[in-house]
C-alpha cells in the first residue's frame, strides 16, 4: 500500500455532513495520507451535521461558508492561507442539493425558482469556488481541484430531475475552468463520477434503493462506495496525477459503458415470471 502521498500538502474539503458524506471518507484519507486539512460547509449544514467529531479526527479547523456567497468564499480562502502559511495544495466540491427533488416535483412541472436554485448550489458553486481561488491565487502550482459529479450529467435517470442539469453545467465548468487554470497557473481540475451512494442527499432521490440495485448489477465490478470514490480522489489530489486535467473520471464499476448485463437481463426476466402478461 501507498503511504504518505498527500505528506506536506494542504487541503479544503467543501460538503462533509457526516459519516455517510463522500467529504467525510476523503477527509479521513487525506488526513491518513499526511494532508493537514480544513472543513467547511454551510452554517445549517454544520448545525445538523457531525462535522465536528470529523474536525476532531483529523485535526482540522471548520470554517462556515455558504458557497454560493462570494463574500463567503473570499473570507475562507483568506483564513485558509492564513492558517495554512501559504497556498492550498487541493480542493474538493462536495455539493449539491436539489428544492425540486426534495419536495417531490416532477421534472415536467420544475419550479423554475428551485430549479436556479439547485444549479447556483449544485454547480454555480464550483464556478465560484474556482473564481475566488484564482483571483485570489490561493492554490499552489500544481495544485488539484476535484468536483463529484454523476453519470445523469450524459444519461437520463429517472427521478434525479433537475440534478441531471446540475451535473452537466458542473462537469462543463471543469472543462471551462480547467482549460485556464491549466494554461495560467498549472492547476488542475477534474470531477470524480461516482456510483449511487447513500449519502444523506443521494437517499433523498426517488427510489434511490432501486437505482443503487440496477446500477449494481449492470457493473462488471459492481458499485463503487464512498471509500472507493475518496481513493480515486486522493489519487488526483497526488502528485501522480499531475498531468491529468479537465477530465471527468468514471468510479462506477464500469456502469458508464455498459448496455446490458446478464445480472440485469435475469432480474428483468424475473419482474416477467412474477407478473404475466395478460
Amino acid at each position: 500500500m501507498i503511504t504518505n502521498l498527500l505528506q506536506g500538502k494542504k487541503g479544503i474539503i467543501f460538503g462533509a455532513l457526516n459519516d455517510k458524506s463522500i467529504a467525510w471518507h476523503v477527509a479521513e484519507k487525506a488526513h491518513a495520507q499526511g494532508a493537514q486539512l480544513l472543513l467547511t460547509n454551510a452554517s445549517v449544514a454544520i448545525r445538523m451535521g457531525t462535522i465536528g467529531e470529523l474536525a476532531e479526527k483529523t485535526g482540522s479547523e471548520v470554517i462556515p461558508a455558504d458557497a454560493t456567497s462570494m463574500k463567503d468564499l473570499e473570507v475562507l480562502f483568506s483564513r485558509a492561507m492564513e492558517i495554512f502559511g501559504g497556498k492550498i495544495d487541493f480542493v474538493l466540491h462536495s455539493i449539491g442539493m436539489s428544492p425540486n427533488v426534495r419536495k417531490g416535483i416532477p421534472y415536467a412541472e420544475s419550479s423554475y425558482e428551485n430549479m436556479l436554485k439547485t444549479l447556483d448550489i449544485s454547480a454555480l458553486s464550483f464556478h465560484r469556488i474556482l473564481q475566488t481561488a484564482y483571483k485570489m491565487d490561493a492554490i499552489s502550482e500544481w495544485g488539484s481541484v476535484v468536483a463529484l459529479t454523476y453519470v445523469a450529467a450524459q444519461r437520463t435517470l429517472a427521478g434525479y430531475n433537475d440534478m441531471g442539469d446540475a451535473k452537466a453545467l458542473l462537469e462543463s465548468i471543469a472543462r471551462s475552468f480547467g482549460y485556464i487554470y491549466g494554461k495560467e497557473r498549472h492547476v488542475r481540475v477534474n470531477t470524480v463520477s461516482q456510483s449511487p451512494t447513500a449519502t444523506t442527499a443521494g437517499s433523498g432521490i426517488a427510489g434511490f434503493d432501486s437505482l443503487v440495485d440496477f446500477s449494481d448489477r449492470m457493473s462488471p465490478l459492481g458499485n463503487a462506495n464512498a471509500a472507493d470514490c475518496a481513493d480515486v480522489c486522493i489519487t488526483l489530489f497526488s502528485d501522480l496525477t499531475r498531468k491529468v486535467t479537465m477530465q471527468n473520471i468514471f468510479n462506477d464499476g464500469g456502469f458508464s459503458s455498459m448496455g446490458m448485463s446478464e445480472r440485469a437481463i435475469e432480474q428483468y426476466r424475473k419482474s416477467f415470471r412474477d407478473c404475466p402478461d395478460k
